[in-house]
């Protein structure tokens, strides 16, 4: 049986989805905060169970019967982040489990200057210790975050933001279809895989140029301080540390963190990744 926690989520719904075109219902559970968020796929016949990384106890019974677990990271950053990875990495271990898969990040070091990059290779890390065969998906950065920070720039005509770099988006659908394949395939991939990425590294003044051509509206690339924006964010309301963690994806950028461009995902998929283009006219349109 393979256990997919976080199944209510953009990552984790779309894996198990991926996961029922290829294998019987039958062979899939998830892990679930609220089992009641996942009745489609009990409906479908999955085995659903309350499942929580914020509470370990919860996870004998939820990943019961595991022969892999893919654990999708939290959507936190720092200790807690850290420590409720390895809470799931416990239990999936004491549960007997034959392999762990994690959904890391491109980029993930201890040096890294983002945060969640920092997360990602302390649970890294940990799966190298725990003693069971684990799989650690370094995949793209989620274009879905390109799309939350250009929706107001069609109406405001600009795109103000820190200085950045080039990044390689990546479309959550691709990433599943790959995790998919990957946890089908236990042979393949021991430790890190290569980056799983986009076919192309767009910046923010080129992703200006896309919205443009998507909206037919002159967005201009503005680029702000670190220190302006960070007052911008906090005087919206974000709470500083939080402001500083955003901060740490530019930073990244700039220094090449996202940069790199590999063939793995479309050779896991057997297609050409989805481009940012594709991503950003389903948001704008829905926007």
């Amino acid at each position: 049986m393979i256990i997919v926690t976080g199944a209510t989520g953009q990552l984790g719904r779309r894996v198990v989805e991926s996961l029922l075109g290829r294998v019987p219902a039958e062979r899939i559970g998830v892990s679930v905060r609220d089992p009641r968020k996942a009745k489609a796929f009990a409906d479908r016949g999955v085995r659903v169970r309350q499942g929580s990384f914020a509470d370990p106890a919860s996870l004998a019974h939820a990943f019961e019967g595991a022969s892999q677990v893919l654990l999708v990271s939290v959507d936190k950053m720092g200790e807690e982040c850290v420590a409720q990875h390895l809470a799931a990495i416990e239990g999936a271990v004491a549960a007997g489990a034959g392999r762990i898969v994690y959904t890391s990040q491109m980029g993930a070091g201890a040096s890294s200057r983002f945060q969640a990059c920092r997360d990602h290779a302390a649970t890294e890390e940990a799966l190298r210790t725990c003693g069971v065969p684990f799989t650690s998906l370094r995949n793209g950065f989620y274009a879905t975050s390109a799309a939350h920070f250009v929706s107001h720039a069609p109406h405001s005509g600009e795109l103000a933001l820190p200085a950045d770099g080039p990044v390689a988006w990546t479309a959550h659908a691709d990433l599943a279809d790959a995790a998919a394949a990957v946890l089908l395939d236990e042979g393949r991939f021991e430790g890190p895989t290569p980056p799983l990425t986009g076919g192309r590294t767009l910046d923010f003044a080129e992703i200006a140029g896309v919205v443009e051509d998507l909206t037919g509206r002159g967005v201009k690339r503005v680029t702000v301080s670190d220190d302006a924006f960070r007052e911008r964010l906090t005087g919206q309301g974000t709470p500083a540390p939080v402001a500083d963690q955003l901060l740490g994806i530019f930073a990244a950028a700039r220094a090449g963190e996202f940069a790199t461009v590999d063939p793995t995902l479309a050779e896991l998929i057997g297609r050409e990744p989805r481009s940012l283009r594709a991503v950003l006219g389903e948001h704008l349109a829905t926007g």
